[in-house]
């Protein structure tokens, strides 16, 4: 049975939507996937300030990004399924209200442990952003579709990067608490944006949640293109994890001792990944994903190459940054426009595979990169990021063509 097969015995019906994706919407629809996944990166500025005010070591405070992360992950594997059986417009309204929820009762948690618990929450929510990219490309013109995910992405990625700049400078002004007040406001907001503009999506063959679940994992095993691009996509975002689990750490000591606001700003380097976002959607759209993810990896390898030099000269971090974003979201980008195009009627299934693979990546190197950094520092940081960044590279040049289903 081919992996298409597979994914057509979940759903008697096929549930390709009409298409329907204004440019208005499009617009709401990506800034709200970026203002979700935030949450999960308000943290890193403030991993310095939280340790301090609950007075726990450097490694307790770096796990808080890996308990996020796997969190999230789980989120995929056991909330983003669910797209497939209930009405997405009024499940992404939901989950956008419970962030909001969530977050305004991080800032009032008395103890770290507490904290902790409530991170994990926020991290749950926070796949809000991964049901509404599969429910854009449902309502997108199939010929239009690559293009569609790159701006999701890039709302996405732009929420990503903002997030940490925002995070620094709301915190100089009204400490870390002050961070979660304003997130949570910013849920609230879209929560009721959302509920009003999100079309309603016709009814679609009833599945049992068991079956979604487990459908999920299945599609790994059935659809060998999934298992490639799964791969390739934790590697990439655990490259990614490693900078940004320890760079808050070694900005805010000798001799840089910048504060969390100029931590901050560093996310705003990563703005060229914005380009290569929408770049490769149409590299994509035009066939050439091979080369794409190939010329991705090399990057990943490089920025840390040029990280590591960060111990002489700032300017090398910076330009680091800037390449790691490029080459990440050259691959992300590549690697969801494959995916989707694998089984229609089981897209938020695929995402959810798709996604709990590149988040688990992401949760290993912020655990390793803590690790490596409290023994090894900065420098072997980078060399970690190196070895994960070739775990992406060396795949790649063997997986040129996609497989079919």
């Amino acid at each position: 049975m081919s992996g298409l097969t597979a994914a057509q015995g979940d759903s008697a019906n096929p549930v390709e939507a009409e298409p329907r994706l204004s440019g208005s919407l499009l617009v709401v629809m990506a800034v709200a996937s970026g203002a979700i996944v935030a949450n999960l990166y308000y943290l890193q500025p403030l991993l310095e300030q939280i340790t301090q005010h609950f007075g726990v070591s450097t490694l307790d405070g770096s796990l808080l990004n890996t308990l996020i992360q796997i969190s999230y992950a789980l989120g995929l594997a056991f909330l983003v399924p669910l797209g497939d059986r209930l009405p997405r417009n009024r499940f992404a309204t939901g989950v956008f209200a419970l962030s909001a929820v969530s977050l305004a009762v991080a800032a009032l948690v008395p103890s770290f442990g507490l904290l902790a618990l409530i991170t994990c929450f926020i991290g749950l929510m926070s796949v809000g952003g991964q049901i509404l990219i599969p429910f854009a490309a449902d309502l997108a013109e199939p010929s239009r579709r690559g293009r569609v995910v790159g701006r999701m992405m890039t709302g996405l990625l732009g929420g990503v990067l903002l997030s940490r700049t925002v995070s620094g400078f709301v915190s100089e002004l009204g400490g870390w608490h002050a961070v979660y007040y304003v997130a949570a406001a910013v849920m609230a907001v879209l929560a009721v944006l959302l509920h009003f503009m999100l079309p309603a999506e016709r009814e679609r063959a009833f599945i049992p949640y068991r079956t979604l679940v487990s459908g999920s994992l299945r599609l790994l095993v059935t659809l060998p293109e999934l298992r490639r691009r799964a791969w390739l996509g934790a590697m990439a975002f655990g490259a990614f994890s490693v900078l940004w689990s320890t760079l808050a750490f070694y900005l805010s000591a000798p001799p840089f001792n910048y504060s969390p606001g100029l931590i901050g700003a560093f996310g705003l380097l990563g703005f060229g990944g914005l380009l290569a976002a929408n770049a490769a959607g149409r590299l994509a759209d035009d066939k050439r994903s091979g080369l794409t993810t190939m010329v991705s990896a090399v990057l990943l390898v490089v920025s840390f190459a040029l990280s590591m030099l960060g111990s002489t000269s700032i300017l090398f971090i910076a330009v680091g940054i800037i390449v790691l974003d490029i080459g990440v979201q050259g691959v992300h980008i590549t690697n969801q426009t494959i995916i989707y195009a694998l089984a229609p009627e089981a897209r938020s299934r695929i995402n959810s595979a798709y996604m709990v693979c590149y988040f688990a990546g992401g949760a290993l190197g912020s655990f390793l990169g803590g690790i490596v950094y409290a023994s090894s520092g900065w420098t072997g940081s980078c060399i970690l990021g190196i070895c994960v960044g070739l775990a992406v590279l060396i795949p790649s040049c063997f997986w040129r063509k996609p497989l079919a289903s």
